[in-house]
């Protein structure tokens, strides 16, 4: 109690000369002043004011919300939600032309049926015209994500024709006779509207979209084979990513050269899918580019449904975050547009880098380095794949936005991806010949490795990541010696 009584001066130094913590200091020994046994002072110019960031009431409850305050917090979150939603609904309400209006009809107030063709601005009588054909799509490949989108298409309506083109017999008659592609996906039935063949003249024949889903360094001679049997409109939607070898080409350049037409439509689609989710009908979201701005909505319109979101090229990580809130609450058919819809560029040296880091995050992971060294190199292989993209005109916009933070998030993270397996299995000491022959999909990342060291040479970049990966596919450097030469690399930050 005595202790109580002892009088003490606390000199407190203002915050605004000292760090956060004052110091105190205590004289125990002066008189005692029974009743003013706490004195206090502060050393400063003026007088005090207190810290706007301490609660200036030591009750424990002071730090709660009060129940107005917790209901306008609540009322200000409603109410932006609710302008979310009415924004999303707007661009619902312009998207008055659907790809998929071809095979509906609209039966007047008059009781006299009209078929409606919103994509022309047609209208005809039902005694001067025969019902509309139905909408024709192809498939180029009867790989797992050609499989996936012919599925997905087909379930978009059920009047919708849906050819694959395979060059297995085996798999064109378990997908004609059982609905099975028992390839790929042998658990998985197919829609009934969706047919294979092996001939080129008959899945081409009429066809209204075509979805390539060929292997990029096997495209080019698939395409010379075909190119007679394809009609010089028809829209080709790219879902290939990669370089070819030895001539640098993106899918881009590919088609139209192999096809002999420089005016081939196209449409490159990428973002972070796996064909297992889209099977399974997860929500998704993808991005289309094209120079032609309306074939890339209605590419959209085509594809877009309550599970896969299509957006146009290119979109920021806040919106992109954004359309995938509003996925599980609207409908995705409604068309958003960017000043970037044109970047085919961005969107495809993405998709075809992406394959590569994935390879070397594999690695990381096959060798246990650990989450600091796959954070690390994750990033850095961001970096260097958006170098090379500027520097060949690509918007950095679309590297941030789902064709490319997106789609390297999923291929370098999660175990499904094929080309972050082969980095897995290498980093686990294993050959990379026995790898790819014990493997029933092609790993793009294997062959545009190489490809992307000749476009970094070209275009005057250093891309040190993508570069160890290149000479561990050719078996110049393993991994640890890899890891060991990055590690010891100069400590710099490179622009474009």
């Amino acid at each position: 109690m005595e202790a109580l009584l002892e009088p003490v001066f606390v000199f407190k130094l203002n915050p605004s000369f000292t760090s956060k913590n004052p110091y105190t200091v205590h004289f125990p020994n002066l008189p005692k002043i029974p009743s003013k046994p706490l004195v206090v002072a502060t050393c400063c110019a003026g007088t005090p004011s207190p810290s706007p960031l301490l609660p200036q009431d030591s009750d424990q409850n002071s730090l709660q919300l009060s129940p107005d305050r917790t209901r306008d917090r609540r009322k200000v979150v409603r109410i932006a939600w609710e302008k979310l939603v009415r924004w999303s609904r707007s661009w619902r309400s312009k998207a008055k032309t659907d790809v998929l209006e071809r095979t509906k009809k609209v039966f007047l107030s008059t009781g006299c049926a009209h078929d409606v063709f919103r994509n022309f601005g047609f209208c005809f009588d039902r005694f001067h015209c025969k019902p509309p054909p139905p909408l024709e799509v192809v498939v180029l490949g009867g790989g797992s994500f050609g499989t996936a989108m012919a599925a997905h298409v087909a379930n978009r309506k059920a009047q919708m024709e849906v050819s694959m083109l395979v060059r297995d017999p085996a798999v064109c008659r378990s997908i004609n006779e059982n609905h099975f592609n028992y390839k790929y996906f042998p658990e998985h039935k197919l829609p009934e509207n969706v047919t294979a063949t092996s001939d080129a003249k008959t899945a081409l024949l009429g066809a209204d979209y075509c979805l390539h889903a060929v292997p990029v360094q096997f495209s080019t001679s698939f395409l010379e084979g075909i190119a007679e049997h394809v009609d010089p409109g028809l829209p080709f939607i790219s879902l290939s990513k990669g370089l070819e070898l030895n001539t640098l080409r993106m899918m881009s350049q590919i088609i139209p050269q192999a096809l002999k037409n420089p005016r081939q439509p196209f449409i490159a689609l990428s973002g972070p899918s796996f064909a297992l989710e889209l099977m399974n009908k997860l929500p998704t979201a993808m991005v289309v580019a094209s120079k032609d701005k309306k074939l890339a909505h209605a590419v959209q319109q085509l594809l877009s449904c309550s599970h896969l979101r299509i957006s146009t090229s290119s979109i920021s990580i806040t919106a992109a975050a954004l359309h995938i809130q509003l996925l599980f609450f609207c409908s995705c058919d409604e068309v958003v547009t960017s000043d970037n819809l044109r970047d085919v560029t961005g969107v495809e040296i993405a998709g075809a880098l992406k394959n590569v880091l994935a390879i070397a995050a594999g690695i990381v992971e096959g060798m246990n380095l650990g989450n600091n060294s796959m954070a690390a190199l994750v990033a850095q292989g961001c970096s260097e794949i958006r170098w090379l993209a500027t520097k060949m005109g690509g918007k950095p916009a679309t590297i941030t936005g789902l064709s490319g933070t997106g789609d390297i998030m999923l291929t370098c993270f999660v175990n499904l991806s094929r080309n972050k397996r082969v980095g897995v299995r290498l980093g686990s000491g294993e050959e990379l010949e026995d790898i790819l022959s014990s493997m029933n999909q092609v790993a793009e990342g294997v062959s545009t490795a190489g490809a992307v060291i000749a476009l970094a040479q070209k275009y005057n970049v250093k891309m040190p990541v993508l570069t160890a990966v290149a000479r561990i596919m050719d078996s110049e450097l393993t991994p640890k010696k890899a890891v060991l030469e990055l590690m010891s690399l100069p400590q710099v930050i490179q622009t474009p």
